[in-house]
């Protein structure tokens, strides 16, 4: 990805020099985000993309690859751990992040992006829209069966948001 700029911020693929300043604004929210390790961190960084202001990044998002069993005939991304610094929230940072992460999924060519989110007015704004978390059994599988939050993912108060690529 080009490094997208406008006169307040620069919105750029996360380096290794990144990983702390990733790290601390995912930890920033443990009522929204689940942790990530700072080695998990490290070891996805180039599924994740910065934002930053004057040097300091004030924002981040990544994205993980959701398997399928056999060829890959529908492939399914989803976009997570959106953060953004609480002093830089309605600046527009958190709609740049999602954009240049769908621009950067898009070339993966998916059949669709997948979100779960407490702010889900913000991702239909973004072109998502509700789903049935039922409908998303992969990513339920691989990571909410293992949240140590809830009891359940039918539980979670999430919404599952997709939007078709």
């Amino acid at each position: 990805m080009a490094v997208k700029m406008n006169s307040k911020f620069i919105v750029r693929n996360a380096g290794f020099t990144d990983a702390d300043g990733i790290y601390s604004l995912i930890k920033a929210y443990p009522k929204e985000l689940l942790p990530r390790p700072i080695s998990d961190i490290a070891e996805n960084i180039d599924r994740f993309i910065v934002c930053e202001k004057n040097g300091q990044i004030v924002g981040t998002v990544s994205w993980s690859i959701l398997p399928e069993i056999g060829h890959a005939r529908h492939p399914s991304v989803e976009i997570k751990s959106l953060s953004v610094k609480r002093s830089f929230r309605k600046h527009g940072v958190g709609r740049m992040l999602v954009e240049a992460a769908i621009a950067r999924i898009q070339v993966l060519k998916p059949s669709q992006l997948i979100v779960l989110t407490f702010t889900p007015g913000f991702f239909a704004k973004m072109g998502f829209h509700e789903v049935p978390k039922a409908s998303l059994m992969h990513k339920l599988y691989m990571g909410c069966i293992n949240c140590a939050k809830y009891d359940s993912p039918f539980t979670c108060p999430e919404v599952a948001m997709a939007m078709d690529v």
